[in-house]
Parts: structure tokens; sequence; C-alpha cells
């Protein structure tokens, strides 16, 4: 497969060309432009979406559960007839990640201002997650610096600390278990950023194959114009 930027080399030479022949043609800056749009709807949708009530506990896919560590400490603490408590720990690990997921949305604009005319080749004739993979590669240190203590007075708000406290301590009394790590900030700024790539992946798989999710003129403009390109 021929890399981005050949592609769009001549995606760029093709538009050149086309443009004395019609006025509807991109221009360069409307490429951007239409990409970055793409980008923000997509990542501000998301970030809205997650930090809705319900957005990580009322999502199967990115729900949070108990640390794979753990899991058997839930199973034991449910036969002991601790289920409520154990539900209370659910419920506020996902509460917390919902608190934190609406601090997203600056530094994903962030990320878009500065994207190069290499990473806009790369995204807009890429693979299917393009975009999403570049995100990962630049805000995934700042969304954890920035996730980590807003996930922690998240989990002191929601009860989370307190209940998954309880619940670790109430398991580690059982006779002869292997003792369990309450402290539960660490895992579930991973999995809250997790579940944000998951739910931008969506969105920009969304936007590449159905025109009714390009909600600009100009999105509607470029991305069928680079879908006939790339066929």
């Amino acid at each position: 497969m021929k890399r981005p930027i050949l592609f769009f080399a001549l995606l760029l030479a093709a538009v050149f060309t086309a443009r004395s022949q019609s006025k509807l043609v991109p221009s360069n800056l409307d490429i951007g432009t239409a990409l970055k749009q793409a980008l923000e709807q997509g990542t501000g949708k998301s970030s809205d979406q997650l930090s809705a009530v319900d957005g990580f506990f009322g999502n199967a896919a990115i729900k949070i559960l108990f640390p794979p560590e753990a899991q058997k400490a839930e199973q034991t603490l449910r036969k002991l007839g601790l289920n409520q408590l154990c539900d209370n720990v659910i419920l506020s690990l996902n509460r917390a990640a919902e608190g934190a997921a609406k601090e997203a949305k600056p530094i994903f604009i962030d990320a878009i201002k500065q994207m190069t005319l290499d990473d806009v080749s790369h995204i807009l004739l890429g693979d299917p997650d393009a975009a999403t993979q570049y995100f990962k590669r630049t805000t995934t240190l700042q969304l954890t610096a920035k996730f980590k203590p807003v996930i922690q007075q998240s989990l002191d708000h929601a009860g989370a600390t307190q209940y998954y406290t309880q619940a670790a301590t109430a398991y580690n009394k059982v006779p002869f278990v292997k003792k369990i790590n309450p402290d539960i900030s660490d895992y579930v700024t991973q999995k809250a950023i997790e579940g944000l790539f998951f739910q931008i992946a969506k969105e920009e798989l969304n936007i590449r194959q159905n025109i009714s999710a390009r909600s600009t003129p100009l999105m509607k403009t470029v991305f069928s114009f680079a879908d006939k390109f790339k066929k």
C-alpha cells in the first residue's frame, strides 16, 4: 500500500487539475479546514456523550467494571451477600469517568490546531481510525495528566474511593485470599481514556462512511471528493 503522503500528493495534483474544470473542487485550505471540522465534531460529540450521566455506566462497550485482579474479589463479596456494595463500586467508578470526560475537549482542540500538512494527509487518506490513532499519539500523556486529579476528585465525590476501599478491606479479611490494592484511581483513569478513544473511533468511522454525519457543506464536499479519489 502506498504511503499516505504519496496519496495526498496525488490528491493535490487531482485538485489542481480538476479545479480548472469545476469551481466545486475543494482548495488545499478547504481540505485542511474540513478535516479539522470533522475532528472537532467527532471529539466534541464523544466528550459530550461520555460526560453525560450514564455516558460510561450505560454503555456496555466501555462500562468500567472491577479491575481484573479484583474480579475474583467481587465474586467472593457477592457470594457473601455484599451485592449492593459491589454495585455501588461499579456505579461510582463510572460516575468518576463521566466527570473527567468533559476535561478532554480543550486537549483535543489544541492537538487539532497543531496538525501539520503531513498529519492531514495521513488522516484524510489513511486507515478508518487514522484520526483516533493521531489523537492517541498526541494527547494520551496530556489526557492522563489532566484526568488523574479529576478522576481522583470524582472518585472521592462519587464515593468510589470509600466504596472500593470498603470492598477491598472486606475481601482482604477473607482467610487465605490474595490481597488486593485498595487504590483505584490509576485504573479508572486508564479505562476512562480507553473509553474516550473507543467512542472517538466510532464517530470517526461514522463521518467517513455516512454522508449524513458530515455536518457542514465543506465537510460533505471534501470527504466526498476524497471518497472518490480513494476508490
